[in-house]
């Protein structure tokens, strides 16, 4: 069987090098976007099952991402993985069908556990979804 394959998007190398490390560990196919141009491309031409998105990258906000994933792709589960949550964010993002929002740094929980609890339960949706078809 194949890997399912995740896309994380963030202009922090530390960042992708870490977490990729991770999502490989959970047993997924990682692959990695410095910026929003790079995972529109990814998206278009690897079809990741799931993306981690940051919110704050470089050339284009998290906002724009979406919009322009949800076009190539307007079932992929999209999770914000950002160190910069807040409620109008949140409420935009949700707006947009993302299937997770998921604070990088917080003193009152472990990132990565949550990061993989919401990989999970995306999956799950998908395969539910596909079950009642």
């Amino acid at each position: 069987m194949l890997k399912k394959k995740i896309l994380l998007v963030d202009d922090e190398v530390d960042i992708l090098k870490i977490i990729g490390l991770r999502i490989n560990s959970w047993g997924y196919e990682s692959l990695k976007a410095k910026n929003g141009k790079e995972a529109i491309k990814i998206v278009q031409e690897k079809k990741p099952d799931l993306v981690v998105l940051d919110f704050m990258l470089p050339d284009m906000d998290g906002i724009t991402v979406i919009k322009e994933l949800r076009r190539i792709s307007k079932n992929i589960p999209i999770i914000m993985f950002t160190a910069y949550p807040n409620s109008t964010t949140m409420h935009e993002t949700e707006k947009l069908g993302i299937s997770a929002y998921v604070a990088k740094f917080s003193v009152a929980s472990d990132a990565q556990s949550l990061l993989k609890e919401a990989i999970e339960l995306s999956f799950k949706k998908i395969s539910e979804r596909k079950e009642a078809e």
